[in-house]
């Protein structure tokens, strides 16, 4: 039988509910990974950490981060507390012999990215990081089109990250939008849609952006007098040279007001484009040139047993797959590389790369100059 594998969650929040919902589903839906077992969750609310444990079949529970980390039973180590935490968790798991999965952005600075980076390949672990708009089926479906030359030669790509969840300016002041977690929409949303540029189409070279803030100051609480400056972006605005020739736009924005996920793109070829919306994220839309006149147009490629891994979770198309899905699958995906001996992607390095964009973007913006990546 399959060596299980110990896991062991940091966080309770969105994302560490999410974390548990896919560990719980992905040996279901990918039978042959290395059986997870729900061994701790942390929090630094003890009493969060234990509702948590028992909601979710954890065995047990802490309000202290580092003696999950250090458990001997524990073999995966997710983290998905605030960014400012990333760096020294995951690097006391690492050092600990932990595989990780850690939660974007991998960290505030590149710097700290560079660091993580180096301890996970020195010590050999497998790392993931959670990019999990990626593993849609018809976005894995959307880069082969691209690689088999479907749509020839690549000539443009406008992507956007567009939410609303801090438009309001009464929003209270929260670790979000602190400084000293790194940069504001462009690493949080911006992350997102950059690294899913990547997946497609490959390094971007070079970036000239305009990056804003909006919402100049926020309450420190809800309906507080006191407020605190803002100093982190709203908005922004990239224009992007890919290494391999073509240009396009990214965009990241969480003052969209009535948007709750606008991730998507529309990427054009010689021979034909595809769009793409996280807000239907069981359609791709496949234009292909060259047909009638009166006829021709957009087919809509609707997600099904066609498109692996849908077909493991549902025998039917457009029965539809949701956000937790796909986590389930960057699960699955994890401890399967995990029980192979191989990487994991998008792994720390990558996130590093995706970092590099934010800085580069963050740098063009301040010297209003094109800047290239690295």
């Amino acid at each position: 039988m399959t060596k299980e594998l110990g896991i062991g969650i940091i966080g309770t929040g969105f994302m560490g509910k999410a974390h548990a919902f896919a560990y719980r589903a992905a040996l279901a839906a990918f039978p042959e990974i290395p059986p997870p077992r729900l061994e701790m969750i942390a929090d630094v609310d003890a009493d969060a950490a234990a509702k948590a444990a028992r909601q979710f079949g954890f065995l047990r529970s802490t309000g202290n981060w580092r003696e999950l980390v250090q458990d001997p039973r524990i073999d995966v180590v997710s983290i998905t507390t605030p960014n400012t935490l990333h760096k020294e968790m995951a690097l006391a798991a690492i050092a600990a012999g932990k595989h990780v999965h850690c939660e974007k952005p991998l960290s505030p600075s590149l710097a700290d990215s560079v660091e993580m980076v180096g301890a996970a390949e020195k010590a050999g672990v497998t790392t993931q990081v959670g990019f999990n708009y990626i593993k849609n089926p018809l976005l894995k479906l959307a880069r082969d089109m691209i690689a088999a030359g479907e749509l020839g030669e690549i000539t443009g790509f406008r992507g956007i990250h567009a939410e609303d969840y801090m438009h309001d300016p009464e929003t209270p002041y929260t670790w979000r939008i602190d400084p000293v977690g790194g940069p504001g929409v462009i690493a949080d949303l911006g992350s997102h849609i950059i690294g899913m540029a990547r997946f497609l189409l490959g390094p971007i070279a070079e970036v000239s952006a305009d990056v804003r803030t909006i919402v100049k100051s926020r309450p420190v609480a809800r309906g507080a007098s006191e407020r605190r400056d803002v100093m982190v972006d709203d908005v922004a605005r990239l224009l992007v040279q890919f290494g391999r020739g073509c240009g396009g736009t990214i965009e990241a924005n969480w003052v969209a007001t009535g948007r709750k996920m606008q991730l998507g793109f529309e990427l054009t070829g010689e021979r034909g484009s595809l769009v793409f919306s996280q807000e239907r994220l069981n359609e791709l839309m496949f234009y292909k040139a060259g047909g009638p006149a009166g006829t021709s147009g957009y087919v809509r490629i609707e997600a099904g047993p066609q498109h692996a891994p849908y077909g493991q979770f549902c025998v039917a198309g457009g029965h539809q797959l949701g956000f937790n899905d796909l986590k389930t699958i960057e699960m699955g995906e994890f401890l399967g590389a995990i029980g192979a001996g191989r990487k994991a992607t998008p792994d720390f390095r990558e996130a590093y790369e995706i970092q590099k964009v934010v800085e580069a973007a963050i740098a063009s913006s301040r010297t209003r100059n094109w800047v290239k990546v690295g």
